[in-house]
């Protein structure tokens, strides 16, 4: 009864993770920027169980991926909110190096910098950019950053191909294998991009996965109680 026991743990430890996942969904669901979180699950045979192990069929959530899909947009007005086209991200720099997103919410520095997240917004050399203290700046649909009616300067385009990897929230780094490359492209000025999984969605799903979750947690509860009828009647009289 121990492998029932072992089995039950192993869905119940899956769909925990599951749950953790769907929840930060839920969480972010109108975080600018963010892409969710999707958890991959994979069914194997214990190891070295021989032939009474065999019908044992265990699960495990083994990686998480991330949901690159295009989330809802929503107009702002705000000439420093931009969106870049298609599947195109905006470069910060970060303390270990640059990282993208596609959360477009600008704010500008009292030392005149223009920042994202609290992180330097890259050029298209992939530089920092900055303005004249006390300037108000406007972007562009081509990206470039106006100042009195000047271009001062260009936000970059990114283009990520390959696996990426989750750097908090909205910020993310190429994964291992992939390439980051500066391109032209346009922009939608007072336009963000929210999270890519509504609400509703996340709701239902948790639901699912807690449905889930208790049904393994029952079948713990059911090979205990087999185990302790099993040991009752092995006793010596």
């Amino acid at each position: 009864m121990a492998d029932g026991i072992y089995v039950g743990m192993a869905a119940a430890s899956a769909r925990a993770a599951q749950l953790d996942s769907i929840a930060d969904n839920l969480a972010n669901a109108e975080t600018p920027g963010f892409k969710a979180a999707r958890p991959a699950f994979q069914s194997f045979l214990p190891p070295n169980g021989g032939a009474r192990s065999s019908d044992k069929v265990f699960a495990a959530a083994v990686s998480t991926g991330t949901d690159l899909r295009a989330g809802t947009t929503v107009g702002t007005d705000n000439p420093l909110d931009v969106l870049p086209e298609g599947d195109l991200f905006l470069g910060v720099e970060t303390a270990t190096g640059p990282a993208y997103t596609r959360n477009g919410k600008m704010e500008v520095s009292p030392d005149g910098q223009l920042q994202i997240m609290g992180h330097a917004v890259l050029n298209t050399a992939g530089s920092t950019i900055s303005v004249p203290q006390g300037s108000l700046p406007t972007i562009n649909e081509k990206g470039e950053v106006i100042v009195d009616g000047s271009s001062v300067d260009t936000v970059g385009m990114f283009k990520l191909q390959g696996p990426i990897d989750r750097m908090g929230n909205a910020l993310f780094t190429p994964g291992p294998g992939a390439s980051v490359e500066a391109v032209e492209g346009t922009m939608q000025v007072g336009t963000l991009e929210l999270g890519n999984v509504p609400a509703l969605e996340s709701t239902v799903a948790m639901i699912g996965a807690q449905r889930h979750f208790e049904t393994a947690m029952q079948a713990i509860q059911t090979y205990k109680k087999l185990d302790e009828r099993a040991i009752e009647v092995g006793k010596v009289r």
